[in-house]
């Protein structure tokens, strides 16, 4: 009998609120920790209205005007990122159910220094992938080739016990279908570690006005592959939620930690309809 999909959302430190839970009690956790930029990270929503003397052309050469909806922004900087990461990794390994696996959503700043405390804590033969998430958008340098693509690390908990539906992975087309026949063509091909997937388009529906938010797509092939209904997954960086919408929409149960009281009421706006629980954070608090 699969339970129906609960959400549970906590506002605080994330080391404190996850240190309080018990061993082996989730299923899957995937993290999108700060990257270390060094720079504050923001992010304005946005909204067009018709205006004669607007900043904006749009068809037909009408004029409109921008509007800030909301503002959203952190400090990404750490004196010793190692230092942070490494006692909440550590809980991460305490968390895991032994047929469990663990996300690390990283880019080339810190992912090396994190794959070896990862292999530290859960020893090297419990390394599942390195997924490269590339995608195609933004500035281009002049100076060296462009930065385009994320790195997320793949543990187990257990080698050999993971979770990992195949019939779940979603195809993608050949890239030369002629060389495959007609109906392997139709068919397509299962992904590699290396996901091809456009980042939340700034005009979308999807978009939160969240800096870090990461596309639904991403969350809904590691949700649906590594995880079964009824499942606990857990976000301890949770930033907009949307691990916690894949996760409900696919019949499992969420935990969502965030101490960005911006992120919270990001969350409370996407996630109401889902009726999550809160933990030291209320929407009454903020008048929303």
């Amino acid at each position: 009998m699969t339970l129906r999909p609960q959400l549970d959302i906590h506002f605080g430190d994330n080391l404190d609120v996850i240190s309080e839970f018990a061993d082996a009690s989730f299923d899957l956790i995937y993290i999108d920790p700060p990257f270390n930029t060094g720079k504050k990270r923001s992010h304005a929503r946005l909204q067009t209205v018709a205006d004669e003397d607007g900043d904006r052309t749009g068809f037909g050469g009408r004029r409109y005007r921008s509007e800030v909806l909301s503002r959203a922004s952190y400090l990404d900087s750490f004196t010793n990122f190692e230092a942070f990461i490494g006692p909440r990794l550590l809980q991460a390994h305490r968390l895991l159910a032994p047929t469990g696996s663990l996300f690390v959503h990283l880019d080339f700043r810190e992912s090396h220094y994190v794959k070896v405390m990862l292999d530290g804590i859960f020893g090297r033969d419990n390394f599942v992938n390195e997924i490269i998430w590339a995608y195609d958008f933004g500035g281009r340098s002049k100076r060296k080739w462009p930065a385009k693509h994320d790195t997320i690390l793949l543990y187990a908990r257990t080698r050999h016990r993971y979770t990992f539906h195949y019939d779940e992975l979603p195809r993608i087309p050949y890239m030369a279908p002629g060389l495959v026949g007609k109906a392997k063509a139709a068919r397509g091909k299962t992904p590699t570690d290396v996901w091809w997937h456009t980042i939340v388009p700034t005009n979308g529906k999807e978009r939160t006005g969240y800096p870090t938010q990461k596309p639904r797509g991403v969350l809904d092939r590691i949700i649906g592959v590594h995880s079964s209904p009824g499942d606990r997954v857990l976000d301890f960086f949770a930033g907009s939620g949307t691990t916690g919408e894949a996760a409900v929409t696919a019949g499992r149960q969420a935990v969502l930690v965030d101490a960005n009281p911006e992120a919270m009421s990001v969350m409370h706006r996407r996630l109401r309809q889902f009726g999550p629980t809160w933990h030291g954070w209320s929407p009454v608090d903020t008048g929303e």
